[in-house]
């Protein structure tokens, strides 16, 4: 009989929302694990039986009107007239709640979230067994010896998220979307209102006044003193540069006086393109990087580029702490999956951190699997111009939004500027 196990789903309403009218509230959970507690009585002896207590009970994640919860309970241990059992309710799809798109938008969750953990033991009268013992149904595999029948662990405490945004982009253009910054004064707006969503990183690439991409130091410096004006986010400079310019085209950003600047450390099929970033060129890069003060962004589109940064590390070239940004989904480069993404932060060292830039589609899916593997994430109008299917973002600033929400719902804390600079080791100027 241990092992033998029923479930329930079912989706929040509006009526199980207790709190400011959104939240539902614990005892709900509590609720769900009794009506599946009789189920399994019913199932064992014929008869609903009783609740006698709970051992332990963890609320662990919050739960919204709107999202479907599903719920089980195991059969752990059975008494006389004892039933002890486990219970799980895990939140599969979850109603999006973010600026910007329909209050009816729910995304299914690529993996479930914990929300609820608990063990407690009912009972069943011995006058009230309906079913004899030698009629019980048969259950699952019963739980080894040494299994201890104690709630399982709490989830891992998850570090403190930093959020960049990527506002302007090499490759999008303002055709595709009419609320691409491109002025100094629009890019510094939208930076600041980035800021307010819970970025703490700006990811800046700049355009000339025909909207083509360029490294022009002035342009540079124009759009770093408007985002100053305007907020204390970090500004992250691309030297990454346009198909065909020389190292010190590309580096001519980096005259502004950046805390940060990507550096890309491979070569890469990018779509119909090639991205040439020689061995050479990229510790010439890197040499760089380190005079103008910056802290370096380890820029990673393959397995390979990740293990050429840390070779640049160990020959000196870069310096501890090492950031490093895995991308996915460029058309040439490593895919956006799950198994990409879990073996590529396998080698990033303990003492190092990591963030997580996916295009289009892959945007959302991916820099929310990072938030729970313990990564950071990139989010903006430069990778994906889409909130959600079919509904073009207006600026970045909804896309950290949407980022900055899921994090809550994880517990996972928000960096500001000023303890993101203390995590990624920039010093002040």
């Amino acid at each position: 009989m241990n092992g033998l196990k029923v479930f329930v789903r079912l989706r929040m309403s509006a009526h199980d929302a207790h709190y400011a009218g959104e939240l539902v509230d614990g005892a709900r959970m509590l609720a769900l694990f009794g009506d599946l507690a009789t189920e399994l009585l019913i199932r064992l002896d014929g008869d609903e039986g009783l609740f006698r207590a709970y051992e332990s009970v963890e609320f662990l994640a919050p739960v919204f009107a709107g999202d479907y919860v599903e719920a089980t309970a195991e059969l752990i241990r059975v008494g006389r007239t004892s039933r002890q059992m486990r219970f799980e309710a895990r939140k599969v799809i979850s109603n999006v709640r973010a600026p910007g798109v329909p209050a009816s938008a729910a995304d299914v969750l690529p993996e479930p979230v914990v929300v609820c953990r608990a063990v407690g033991t009912c009972v069943t009268p011995e006058a009230f067994k309906r079913v004899p013992a030698q009629l019980y149904p048969i259950g699952l595999p019963a739980p080894q010896a040494h299994e201890p029948i104690v709630t399982p662990a709490p989830q891992k405490v998850l570090p403190e998220l930093i959020l960049t945004a990527a506002i302007v982009g090499a490759e999008v253009t303002r055709q595709q979307t009419p609320f691409l910054p491109i002025t100094p004064e629009e890019i510094g707006i939208e930076a600041a209102k980035c800021q307010a969503a819970g970025a703490s990183v700006i990811h800046l690439h700049v355009r000339d006044d025909d909207g083509n991409s360029t490294q022009s130091a002035d342009r540079f410096a124009a759009a770093l003193e408007e985002i100053r004006k305007r907020c204390d986010c970090i500004v992250q400079v691309t030297t990454g540069g346009a198909v065909g310019m020389s190292i010190d085209e590309r580096a001519d950003c980096l005259r502004c006086l950046p805390e940060m600047a990507t550096l890309n450390c491979g070569t890469l099929n990018f779509g119909d393109d090639v991205f040439v970033n020689t061995r050479p060129d990229i510790r010439r890069m890197a040499a760089k990087i380190g005079t103008s003060g910056a802290v370096a962004e380890l820029e990673c589109y393959e397995v390979g580029h990740l293990e050429e940064a840390l070779r640049l590390h160990a020959e000196g070239a870069i310096h501890a702490p090492l950031h490093f940004q895995i991308v996915l989904g460029v058309p040439g480069g490593i895919g956006a999956t799950e198994a990409s993404l879990r073996f590529m932060a396998s080698l990033v060292p303990a003492n190092a951190t990591w963030g997580v830039a996916a295009v289009g589609r892959f945007q959302k899916p991916m820099t929310e699997l990072a938030m729970r593997l313990g990564g950071h994430a990139r989010v903006g109008l430069e990778d994906n111009i889409y909130l959600q299917k079919g509904v073009l973002a207006e600026g970045s600033a909804p896309l950290v939004a949407q980022a900055a929400a899921y994090a809550r719902s994880l517990n996972r804390p928000i960096a500001n500027a000023a303890r993101a600079r203390e995590l990624l080791g920039i010093r002040a100027r």
